[in-house]
Formats: structure tokens, sequence, C-alpha cells
């Protein structure tokens, strides 16, 4: 439940909050003791007892006190003490054994990646948000794991009918051995008979021609496209492959 204003107003007066940084540095130690309300409510649970509340519970097995663990999070680093049973039988479910980083660090950095930032890039991002020591290295790991995902969606079966498909190139320049390239990203959006928009296909080609359109769609018809109503089209550049077309033709 989300706290109301008044409580809000509460919180900045009883911690003295004048910046962002003070706002921060309370959610971190207020995450920090939650988790740590919570693994004790697990060791209570596979106890059967509250501390210093056995009673009755028919069980030997006792606390042992905590051990320390350090973890990551998406508030930095942080300490937590992890609490011990006696005869060695609890195993959190909350912070499992062997977790340090609890931050979701890879969804973050794959985000990162899927905005256009370089290795370096993230690397400085994942620093100065999280305090994070992230090699440029460990980054690439991390992105190649959204390589495969991305040739299944390449590869997804189609639906055989799409009333209307848009065509469309995106030229852009990018970075790639010291120098500056142009690049072309083809895009074609079908518009499905329930009326959804459906991306059918992103492909990256070094540049725009009409050989590459003419296997894009192929490429469309090999996943399962059989008819297609209306193809909207930039009309200029259909011109102009047009006049590119006759000019080969007419060649010598």
């Amino acid at each position: 439940m989300p706290a109301t204003k008044q409580q809000i107003r509460q919180i900045i007066a009883d911690n003295n909050l004048n910046s962002v940084a003070d706002v921060y540095s309370l959610l971190r130690d207020s995450f920090k003791d939650i988790l740590q309300e919570l693994m004790e409510a697990e060791l209570d649970a596979s106890l059967g007892y509250e501390k210093k509340q056995k009673g009755d519970a028919s069980t030997s097995n006792k606390r042992n006190g905590h051990s320390p663990k350090t973890l990551k999070s998406q508030y930095g680093e942080f300490q937590i003490d992890v609490p011990r049973d006696r005869e060695g039988e609890f195993e959190p479910k909350l912070i499992p054994k062997y977790q340090r980083d609890i931050s979701g660090i890879e969804e973050k950095v794959i985000s990162l990646y899927a905005r256009g930032m370089s290795t370096r890039d993230i690397h400085d991002q994942i620093q100065e948000l999280y305090g994070m020591e992230l090699s440029a290295e460990m980054v690439s790991k991390i992105t190649d794991r959204i390589l495969p995902e991305v040739k299944e969606w390449q590869a997804r079966p189609l639906n055989p009918i799409y009333p209307f498909v848009f065509m469309d190139c995106i030229h852009y320049k990018v970075r790639e051995d010291g120098r500056i390239l142009s690049r072309a990203a083809y895009i074609v959006l079908g518009i499905t008979a329930d009326g959804y928009k459906d991306i059918l296909s992103i492909t990256v080609g070094a540049n725009e021609t009409s050989k590459f359109w003419l296997g894009m769609l192929n490429d469309l018809k090999n996943r399962g496209v059989q008819d297609v109503l209306f193809f909207c089209v930039d009309v200029e550049r259909c011109r102009k492959y047009s006049a590119r077309t006759r000019r080969r033709k007419n060649r010598p």
C-alpha cells in the first residue's frame, strides 16, 4: 500500500531530507532493514517459533547467530546479517545461499545495450548509478545473451494474411573499427486481421537496395506470409529504384 501524503511529509521531517542524495540514502537503508526483517521471519517460519518464544514448539533446533553477507543491489553495496540455525537446516529463499547480486543487473545492462550504448558507456552508467565495477568484457558477455533471442525473433513464423504491410528504411551512422559508416535498417510493419500492429522484420544492411528489399519479401514468404492486401511504401523511393533498374538494363 503506497504511503499517504501525510506519511510522506512525516518521513521527510523525521529524517531531515533535503536532497535527492538524502532520499537515496534513506531508500538504501530502508531496503536493507526490510530484507533483514524478512530473513528473520523466514527463520521463524523454518523453526516454527519466533525469537525467545519457543514455548511448546516441538523442535530441538535453535538460532545460532548470524553470518555477514555483502550484497549488490540497485542501491549499491551493503551488508546484511544472515540468520543461522544450529542444525544447519535453514536455507533462505529470499536471498539464496550463494546469491550476492540482487539488483537484476543483467537485465539493466541489456536494457542499456538495446538503447545503443557502447560497452564503455554501460560500464560508466552502472558505476555511476549503482557503484558497481563491471568490466567491458563482462558487459559483452551479458549482451551476448540477447543475440539468440534476436535470431529466434527474426525467424519466428508469421500470419498467412496481413491486410496492410508498411515498409520503410532508416539510415544511420555507426562507428566500426575507428571509421564512421552508413547503415540501413529495413523495417516491415504489418497490421493483423484483428487490427493489431506487428513488427514483422528488422534487418540491418550496408545500404538500401532493391535487391535487399526483395530478399526481405522472400523472407516474409518463407516465414508463412501468403497474401498482403495493401503494401504501403515510399513512392519516391520506388521511383528511384525503378529508374536505377531501367538504367542497368539499358547498359551495353
